[in-house]
């Protein structure tokens, strides 16, 4: 089995490494440049033009990869619908902001109803397949809790959490990329001992796609992974969560992008209650980007966050 998962993970990263500066001259052509926020770090205006969307490509290899080593198991299958699904949103939302010259594309509401039939499908899928578990298992104890009817609701805010979480993170060269491939070792790892073998092929096609990407993507990076990857991976995170009974355990493995979602409630909450923010500038990264750290500093430090939160996890499964 480790040889199957190597192969996936290696031919995954072989494929995206040779096909990526020719979808990054294809996006050049197009002028399919990201569009930097206004209230962003000013430093970052340089990076405006930049090729974006390469989500796309990662979610793509991904997938072929995983069907080509694991396709024939239903397991693979429910995690592409979670990942495409959400992918296919961020692409819409990434379209928009390059169709209209702004930095806003979709709308929340447009979102949250593509989410919420993601959600509905998903939780379709898994019942029709015989994965249809409403068990929540506790992290750190033996306890779970039988959501029971309201299990389709959890699943929704599994799903929805994720997404948005990552898509947070994805702010500095690297970032998104990196730490998602730290928690993908760690899901992978939960998958083997959960005896999921599919799973764990799925998780390292993701690794070694997402690896692929981040060559090009390291500061100075070449090419953005868009909403399209960001959103995408969330999903991917969800559906592997929720399949392999590790749901709370997403938290933990992915305590990085729960961080970084928190310093954004935290800011908001703060600047709508007294007027002051906590942070110079949310998510995280960008505070730490305006007291001086230079991206490769922010980037290194949140990487080492995560592999201490994905070792966390692991022990803890």
């Amino acid at each position: 089995m480790m040889l199957i998962i190597s192969a996936s993970l290696l031919v995954a990263f072989i494929l995206a490494f040779i096909a990526f500066p020719l979808f990054i001259n294809m996006m050049k052509k197009l002028q399919y440049g990201q569009q930097i926020r206004e209230d962003g770090p000013l430093k970052h205006a340089s990076k405006a033009g930049t090729p974006t969307m390469g989500g796309v490509l990662i979610l793509i290899i991904a997938s072929v990869t995983a069907i080509m080593f694991a396709g024939s198991s239903p397991l693979t299958y429910m995690v592409l619908l979670v990942m495409l699904g959400c992918g296919l949103i961020g692409f819409f939302d990434d379209y928009l902001k390059i169709a209209k010259n702004r930095s806003l594309g979709l709308k929340a509401r447009s979102k949250l109803v593509g989410e919420v039939l993601i959600a509905a499908l998903f939780t379709l899928a898994i019942y029709l397949a015989g994965y249809y578990i409403p068990a929540v298992e506790l992290p750190f104890t033996d306890t779970s809790i039988n959501l029971g009817f309201l299990y389709p609701f959890f699943v929704f805010l599994v799903v929805t959490s994720a997404t948005n979480t990552v898509n947070l993170t994805d702010g500095i060269d690297g970032l998104a990329a990196g730490t998602t491939v730290i928690a993908l070792f760690a899901f992978m790892y939960i998958a083997l001992q959960a005896d999921l073998s599919a799973l764990a092929v799925t998780c390292a096609a993701l690794i070694g796609s997402c690896l692929g990407f981040l060559v090009y993507n390291r500061h100075p990076a070449r090419l953005f992974m868009g909403d399209v990857g960001s959103l995408g991976l969330g999903g991917a995170f969800a559906a592997i969560a929720i399949l392999t009974k590790s749901e709370l355990l997403l938290i933990v493995v992915g305590g990085i992008f729960v961080i970084e979602a928190l310093a954004v409630i935290a800011q908001v909450i703060s600047f709508r209650l007294t007027g002051k923010r906590i942070f110079l500038m949310a998510p995280l990264h960008h505070h730490f980007e305006l007291k001086g750290w230079s991206e490769w500093r922010v980037v290194g430090t949140f990487w080492a966050v995560a592999i201490i939160f994905a070792f966390i996890g692991i022990l803890s499964y």
